[in-house]
């Protein structure tokens, strides 16, 4: 279980960046750094049994908790020092010294619910609020790198119950599920267009049973409404046993679901009784993308539950969004005139009535964007185009040439952003990025400098020349890079 609030770490790492510090870059610990398609269809809501959320929203100078840092970003610090790499050593020690998530992810209830209890406590003696994320849904990241998660139902209600207990009443920030609602299993969105995660069972060989059309057939309890109802059980389970936690539900990314789509599932999942969703999780989605789409979602949750026009309600599907028409939805658009057309849109959805829906957003590796593989298409990679479109679709995985974005903070200046927040640990890899799940792809016959074998080539990470960390690890490469390339400077 992750959990990092250990004295000794943070005298141990205390200890190697007196070394680092001994060039003078000044406090390198601030906790806060202040913001610097188809035919329309009429979908159900649920309207009637929606209950308003108390406001939990963070007072604008909030202090976000610190844990001890990975120890892999320590022996990092310490190398570095040694190595007489002075700046970079005092970099990373800022990296490690900004306050950032707790990951939640396993352990019996017991267990997670003393973990948390250390953590918060930890915090409270330092006045600061952690921001928890609880990362255990069944069926989790539907057998990616982050694969794991409760074996069902009952089992995850019986940990929420134990990880909401651990809070008490102080207060928290509650990451509920990343990818829970982006990754859903058997789910069918809005349009009518069936999802990849199907998570089916096999036969004592191993090979995958299929009905009659030639789909897999689910495990037990692999379907949209058993992912809902998680979440709506966890976030009352922590309403109702931790007041002063604020809750965010997964809205996943400006560029992964549209608007419509993120605000139905989001609705379904009962974020209306939390105090709102988050953006960007572990992802590398600028800023100013995410605040478009995060008060589109918003936009989109008021008009289709009601709270806009009359005649919007119940209808998640007439929300514009940020998928273009032009080039038939199939790219995202947040330039300025395209976003106006969006907005003048929502106004009139609207009514004049202001969207309520709260989110957060993950700045902790955008300081410089995702990923843009067009240079491997031209000399000396020469991939082809099909190649750079596999690299830009697994962007979301380890990639090179990375910063560390804004510092977390209250103080956004954007009417329904709560914060800035660390939400994925920098530092700690995505996973063993590769073409075997996906997230690469690499013709090895027209750029191979590193002479891999073509047995190990599913396995190998082109754009970093390795073999990956495993997903939680650290990677300290990209960790020097983050570091390196923060936008704004750590300092």
């Amino acid at each position: 279980m992750q959990t990092q609030t250990g004295h000794k770490r943070w005298t141990a790492f205390a200890a190697a960046a007196v070394a680092a510090g001994a060039i003078g870059c000044g406090d390198l610990t601030t906790d806060t750094a202040p913001g610097s398609s188809g035919e329309p269809s009429t979908v159900e809501t649920k309207q009637g049994a929606v209950t308003a959320a108390p406001s939990r929203a963070l007072d604008p100078r909030t202090r976000f908790f610190t844990p001890a840092p990975n120890p892999g970003a320590v022996q990092q610090v310490v190398d570095l020092a040694k190595a007489r790499k002075l700046l970079d050593a005092a970099r990373v020690t800022a990296l490690a010294a900004t306050p950032h998530a707790v990951w939640f992810t396993d352990g019996t209830p017991a267990e997670v619910k003393a973990a948390v209890r250390k953590t918060v406590k930890a915090a409270a003696l330092l006045h600061t609020v952690p921001v928890l994320v609880a990362y255990n849904a069944p069926f989790r990241d539907c057998a990616q790198y982050s694969a794991g998660g409760a074996v069902d139902t009952a089992a995850y209600k019986a940990w929420i119950d134990g990880f909401a207990a651990g809070i008490g009443n102080d207060q928290v920030v509650v990451i509920l599920e990343p990818d829970g609602l982006g990754i859903i299993p058997f789910n069918t969105t809005i349009f009518g267009s069936k999802e990849w995660c199907k998570p089916g069972i096999s036969d004592a060989n191993g090979n995958p049973i299929l009905d009659e059309n030639g789909e897999p057939v689910p495990q037990p309890g692999a379907n949209p409404a058993e992912r809902y109802a998680q979440i709506n059980y966890a976030i009352d389970a922590i309403e109702a046993k931790a007041p002063s936690a604020a809750v965010y539900l997964d809205g996943t990314h400006s560029s992964w679901l549209g608007v419509s789509e993120a605000a139905y599932r989001l609705v379904q999942a009962g974020v209306q009784r939390a105090q709102g969703f988050f953006v960007n999780a572990s992802n590398y989605q600028t800023s100013h993308d995410n605040v478009l789409f995060g008060t589109w979602v918003s936009d989109c949750i008021t008009t289709a539950t009601g709270g806009g026009a009359s005649w919007a309600a119940g209808h998640f599907d007439w929300c514009p969004g940020q998928y273009d028409p032009a080039t038939h939805y199939s790219t995202v658009n947040f330039s300025d005139a395209f976003a106006g057309g969006v907005n003048a849109n929502f106004a009139g959805m609207l009514g004049g009535h202001p969207a309520t829906t709260h989110f957060v957003i993950d700045t902790s590796r955008n300081g410089r964007g995702p990923l843009d593989a067009t240079p491997f298409g031209a000399a000396p990679y020469n991939q082809a185009a099909g190649v750079v479109g596999a690299l830009n679709a697994g962007n979301w995985c380890n990639p090179p040439g990375t910063g560390l974005g804004a510092r977390p903070t209250a103080n956004t200046g954007v009417p329904l952003q709560d914060a800035n927040l660390w939400i994925k640990v920098p530092g700690e890899s995505d996973g063993s990025c590769d073409s075997a799940l996906g997230a690469r792809a690499w013709d090895f016959t027209a750029y191979n400098p590193w002479g891999v074998a073509t047995a190990d080539q599913n396995h190998f990470d082109p754009l970093w020349g390795m073999v990956d960390p495993a997903a939680g690890a650290w990677f300290t490469q990209q960790a020097l890079e983050l570091a390196q390339n923060a936008t704004p400077p750590l300092f």
